[in-house]
């Protein structure tokens, strides 16, 4: 059984008895730096003179230094920059700075599982993992609420890691909800793995694939449009609430039928055993290792699939549609003023 934790079992002291800084003030950034100011943690955004994010936490009532200046002042650096951009932000802004006594923490295990930033010895390095996007992270924060999150301990130079690590988690409001503990190496390939065959490859190929097949055939794309993307949030959140079981309840018999019966024909023992292969190349480092590479050689690969992937007619087909739900425009303008 997984260890989880909860507000009883943590203490804000720890982290209210130090000096915060977090590098980035995208949607993790942004959320991680308000939900702990406003825990009554000593915080302070480290970003780059030229980022278009400074006035925006600035405007919030937020600290805002170089990262060099805040990692120098800080005894506790959250990294939530980019994952590809967070090597060379360590190496030439935050190495330098830490020592004795100081915690490097992440949001995603990445670039300590494939070695990419190797702290030094003395100090402690922890993973704080918010299950949410950094908008859901801080309006349920401000609500009551909490985000379930991971948390991890990498090196435990101070003896008191997984107490500072916990602190942090009720600071961001997690353990509202549910801190479950889990390793860099777990957090980092589930998360991959995840993303990759279901969240967001194995979701939108899907869509594409069921879209795609439907105005093929003849059908108007605005249908194929509401039947394979616009409905699918539907059925997502009833999954979310309460489970598979609760989603089949609150589906038409016809529906749940479909269900079992095609369902397995569309993700059969083909697919099966991609996921598997793909689970693979995470664990052995050869997904990290490409998209390294791809960074590295300026990202032709991902450029060219990201035009393609805006190319396609569904998205046209969408925000056509989208253009008259009104409360769909109005969310996209909240969350756009976040900035990723």
């Amino acid at each position: 059984m997984a260890n989880i934790y909860y507000d009883k079992d943590a203490s804000l002291d720890p982290i209210r008895s130090r000096k915060v800084a977090v590098v980035g003030y995208g949607s993790q950034g942004h959320a991680h730096a308000l939900n702990l100011k406003d825990s009554g943690v000593d915080v302070r955004v480290g970003l780059p003179e030229a980022s278009k994010s400074r006035q925006k936490a600035q405007g919030a009532g937020l600290k805002v230094l170089t990262v060099a200046d805040a990692a120098r002042e800080a005894d506790v650096v959250m990294m939530l920059a980019p994952d590809e951009k967070q090597k060379k932000i360590y190496e030439e802004e935050i190495a330098r700075h830490l020592g004795r006594g100081k915690a490097l923490f992440f949001a995603h295990g990445f670039n300590i599982h494939y070695g990419q930033i190797k702290p030094p010895p003395e100090v402690d390095v922890i993973l704080i993992a918010p299950k949410a996007p950094g908008h859901m992270v801080r309006r349920l924060y401000q609500t009551g609420q909490g985000t379930p999150a991971l948390i991890a301990v990498h090196h435990d130079a101070s003896g008191q890691a997984k107490q500072l690590g916990l602190s942090y988690a009720r600071a961001l409001g997690a353990t509202r909800a549910a801190l479950l503990e889990t390793t860099f190496r777990e957090e980092t390939e589930t998360d991959l793995f995840g993303e990759q065959t279901v969240l967001c490859g194995g979701v939108t190929s899907l869509v594409l694939a069921g879209f795609d097949t439907l105005v093929e055939a003849g059908y108007q794309p605005e249908s194929a449009y509401f039947e394979c993307l616009h409905e699918l949030k539907l059925i997502v959140d009833m999954m979310y609430e309460g489970g598979l079981g609760w989603m089949r309840h609150s589906i038409s018999d016809t529906a749940e039928y479909g269900d079992y019966t095609r369902g397995p024909r569309i993700v059969g023992d083909a697919v099966r055993t991609e996921m598997k292969r793909i689970l693979r190349d995470i664990q052995t480092g050869v997904f990290a290792r490409e998209w390294i590479l791809e960074n590295q050689a300026g990202r032709p690969v991902f450029d060219k699939l990201r035009e393609e992937g805006r190319a396609h007619p569904i998205e046209e087909v969408g925000r056509r549609l989208r253009e008259m739900m009104s409360w769909l425009r109005d969310a996209k303008k909240d969350s756009s003023e976040v900035q990723r």
